[in-house]
């Protein structure tokens, strides 16, 4: 008896979990919940989290309260100018009307696909009605031409360099958030923000702007090449123009020098000369006699000065 007893409790205990797995739900502190009978809301949109009641035969359904993020596809666009340019764009959004939401898209796979459809088609319209320097630059964007560098900028009177962007980047993320909200009550979205996440030329115009930045680098090496050519003949020309006037300046000391010393030479020599002719005669001619080797042959005369001072030496 008390077997059978166990086992009907057993039983009782199973049909009450069953039950209250069935009317019994849990809603997150980050989501809102929706009943739903026979496919249509019941009631209001749950808010407050905690453990929730429903009947057996109704559903919930969940949506999150947080920020959900969008990111479109790279999208190829002509500008206004004809540039075509490639737009990767981001948006921020969160559902603010669960009812709504529930009744005009079903649920978040649902919503990305309207939200692709409505920002990019904005996105698109904006983009083809602007200049791309509108689309790349900011709207405090500024050049101070005094402190760019001539070979960084060759051509500084460019007038895009000093034009001011009517509306750049950041006003035109406002127009695509405002265009773009406009259409978002009615799927009970709330759209926060767009930004664009980056801006490029398709392939075919990349390798053509590449191809002339590669140029314009190569034309600058160039010059700057040709330039310090220039400047290493000048170096060069005036090396040789200061080594010749050094040596010649050199040459000029170096004769100047060499000739006040023969000069005072001279006057050393007559001062000798002078103090004592005798001397001096017989001294140069001791310095010839030095001169001579042992198989010098001369032919003088007898009564030649040279044998001078020989005739005194020599015996009778």
């Amino acid at each position: 008896m008390k077997q059978i007893s166990l086992i009907i409790v057993a039983i009782v205990a199973l049909l009450g979990a069953a039950l209250a797995s069935r009317i019994l739900f849990v809603v997150d502190e980050a989501e809102q919940a929706i009943i739903v009978q026979f496919g249509e809301p019941i009631g209001d949109v749950i808010v407050e989290p905690g453990l929730k009641f429903k009947m057996p035969y109704q559903e919930v359904r969940y949506f999150d309260k947080r920020l959900l993020v969008w990111d479109g596809d790279v999208t190829q666009i002509p500008t206004l100018g004809r540039e075509f340019i490639l737009v990767d764009t981001t948006a921020r959004w969160r559902i603010a009307d669960p009812l709504q939401f529930l009744r005009s898209v079903r649920d978040e796979r649902g919503a990305r696909t309207r939200l692709d459809d409505i920002i990019d088609s904005v996105v698109r319209d904006m983009v083809s009605s602007t200049e791309l320097e509108e689309i790349i630059r900011s709207r405090d964007w500024s050049v101070d031409l005094a402190r760019l560098d001539d070979e960084a900028v060759p051509d500084r009177d460019d007038p895009d360099l000093q034009q001011q962007p009517k509306l750049g980047r950041e006003l035109l993320e406002q127009e695509i958030l405002r265009r773009a909200q406009r259409l978002m009550p009615e799927l009970g979205i709330e759209l926060r923000d767009v930004r664009v996440k980056r801006v490029n030329y398709i392939d075919s115009v990349r390798r053509q702007v590449e191809n002339r930045m590669i140029a314009e680098r190569q034309s600058i090496a160039e010059r700057f090449r040709s330039e310090g050519q220039g400047r290493s003949q000048e170096i060069l020309g005036n090396m040789e123009r200061e080594l010749r006037r050094i040596s010649s300046q050199a040459a000029r000391e170096a004769e100047e020098i060499r000739g006040k010393a023969d000069a005072e030479a001279t006057r050393i020599y007559g001062e000798a000369f002078g103090a004592d002719p005798e001397f001096y005669a017989f001294f140069r001619t001791l310095e010839q006699y030095r001169t001579l080797g042992k198989n010098t042959t001369l032919m003088l005369r007898a009564d030649s000065d040279f044998f001078r001072y020989l005739e005194k030496i020599m015996p009778e």
